[in-house]
C-alpha cells in the first residue's frame, strides 16, 4: 500500500516542512485512522470453510448425491463421519481436482 504523503497530512502545503516537524498524538492517531480505514476497503479473498457438509460439497462440485456417495466408496474422496453428519475436509476436495 503506498500512501502520498499529501493523503496522511491534508492540511501541509509545502511537503518538505515535514522533515523538521515532530509527529503528535493526533498524527498517530489521524494515522491510525486511516490505515484502518485503507484495509477495511481492501478486497477480501473469501475461503470456504475447513470442513463441508455433504450438501455442501455437491452444490461446490455440481454432482448428485450418488456420485458424491461413489467418491466416497472408492476412495477419491476422504471424509469424516460425526454423528450422523459427514464431512469433507476442504483441502481434499481441491486435491482431488487437481488431479
Amino acid at each position: 500500500m503506498n500512501l502520498h504523503p499529501k493523503k496522511l497530512f491534508p492540511e501541509t502545503d509545502n511537503l518538505e516542512l515535514l522533515n523538521h516537524q515532530v509527529v503528535t498524538k493526533k498524527d498517530l492517531w489521524h494515522f491510525a485512522n486511516l490505515l484502518l480505514s485503507e484495509i477495511k476497503n481492501s478486497p477480501r479473498e473469501e475461503k470456504p470453510a475447513q470442513w463441508l457438509k455433504s450438501t455442501e460439497v455437491r452444490k461446490l462440485l455440481k454432482i448428485s448425491p450418488g456420485t458424491l456417495q461413489n467418491l466416497r466408496v472408492n476412495g477419491t474422496l476422504n471424509y469424516k463421519r460425526i454423528g450422523g453428519l459427514i464431512y469433507h475436509k476442504y483441502e481434499d476436495i481441491q486435491k482431488m481436482l487437481d488431479k
